[in-house]
Order: structure tokens, then sequence, then C-alpha cells
């Protein structure tokens, strides 16, 4: 039995996914979407002209003061701003950030929602029980961690593992944006419903999401479920592999 055919039976996937001859039954993509609209860029304050006054009572023009946000921190500084955030009340509750792992120059990044209780006490996301069914996943198609990159929308554990609030997803929401300007992905996959919906700007059911190719700033993006949701619904894991198979295809075409 080879090791992939162990992987897929690890998934859920086989026999009914058995591969034959060594090559795996891959899924009609879906057309491409028109291109998403991405994250909006902070807007530029608008200056008021001076008025027209006495040369002795001229009131000179305010300032420009340009975003905090315009400008790409290097990646050690990018690192440490995450890890002395206190932009939101999570960092009252949280044990300490999580930045991410992997390579930071991977083809293929990968994008969950928010630590849970134990990615909060080692400081790494993924390293739990859905975070070893990810990399059976990424091991079913080759990859394994030194070829992605994976970070989280919010960089803290909301306490009790609660959904993120729209506050701390807009507080994290330049670390995500700078994380993925440094990686510079070939491939962009969201896991689970709050990655799509902060990357995609859309509420859209992950359903709908996943059935399409998305772009996000040019890069090709797809949407899956959150390996924590297939532990507890494996009947999706099918759908979970298809989605697996358009990006193994998508990194070929880019190779």
């Amino acid at each position: 039995m080879s090791r992939q055919h162990l992987l897929l039976r690890e998934l859920g996937l086989a026999p009914r996914w058995r591969l034959r001859d060594g090559v795996a039954p891959e899924p009609v993509l879906a057309p491409v979407a028109a291109n998403l609209v991405p994250a909006a860029t902070p807007a530029q304050p608008v200056v008021a002209a001076p008025a027209v006054v006495p040369v002795a009572e001229a009131v000179p023009a305010p300032a420009v003061v340009e975003p905090a946000t315009t400008a790409l921190p290097d990646w050690a500084d990018l690192q440490q701003q995450v890890a002395s955030c206190t932009a939101c009340g999570l960092c009252q509750t949280r044990t300490q950030t999580v930045f991410g792992k992997g390579n930071p120059r991977a083809r293929l990044m990968l994008v969950g929602e928010a630590p849970g209780a134990e990615e909060d006490k080692q400081g790494l996301p993924f390293v739990g029980k859905a975070g070893q069914l990810l990399d059976n996943m990424l091991a079913a198609i080759g990859l394994g961690q030194d070829d992605v990159f994976i970070a989280n929308v919010l960089k803290c554990r909301p306490p009790g593992n609660r959904n993120p609030a729209a506050d701390e997803v807009a507080a994290c929401a330049d670390y995500l944006r700078w994380q993925i300007a440094h990686v510079q992905p070939e491939v962009l996959v969201t896991l689970g419903r709050f990655a799509a919906h902060a990357l995609l700007q859309s509420d859209a059911a992950i359903g709908a999401l996943r059935r399409e190719t998305h772009q996000y700033q040019g890069i090709p993006l797809f949407v899956t479920f959150h390996p924590a949701y297939l532990l507890r619904s494996p009947g999706e894991k099918a759908k979970a592999w298809q989605d697996l198979l358009a990006i193994r295809r998508a990194l070929a075409k880019k190779a």
C-alpha cells in the first residue's frame, strides 16, 4: 500500500478516493471568478486649503499626516509588533500571541481563523488535532511544512474559542495583510469561513465560496473547510479532497 493511499485513508477518503495507476481523480474546477475587491487601503486625510488672510495673520496649512499603516515593516519588526500588540481586548486574556509558522517565502500560504488553547500555550498555529489533520491533508498532495506558511486572521486566542469579533478582526487586519505582502505566495488558501470572509470581504456561505477560484491582490485564492470542522464533520472530507486537488493544480501551473 502506497504512502499516499495511507494518507488518504487517514483523511477518511479511502477506499472511495483510491488512486488508480498513481493518478488522483481530479475535479472539474469552477471558472475563475471576477477579481474581488482587495482589502481597502486607508483613506488619505483631506487637507483643507488655508484661508486667505493678511500676511501678518497668515495661518499655515495643516501638515499632511500619513497613516501609520502605509509602511510595510520588515519581518522582524512585524513579529515584534504582533508580540507586543494591545490593539484590542484579547491582549488581556492571551498567554502569548501566535504569529505564524513555516517558510516565510513559501509558494503556498494558508490562513486560518484564530489560535486555540494549545496554540495559545505554544505560540504556534495548528499544533493540535486540527493541525495534525492539516499536515496529513498537505502531505496527500506532496507538501510539507517547509512548503507552506501558515497564519491566522487573529493573532490572539478568543476566550473559550468563541468566534472572532468584528473589532478584533479589524485590529489584526494589517498584520495579516503585511504577512501576505512579505511571503508573496503564488497561491492563497483560506481555512474556514472567518478567514474567507476577512480576505474576500464577503459574507457568502463557505459552500458557495469554495466552488470558485478567487483573487486577492492578484493572487489566486481558494476557500476550503477548516480542519477542525472536518474533524466534526468527516463526511465533508471528500469535498476537502477536491479542494486539495484544485490547489495542487494551481501550484503546478505556477511552477
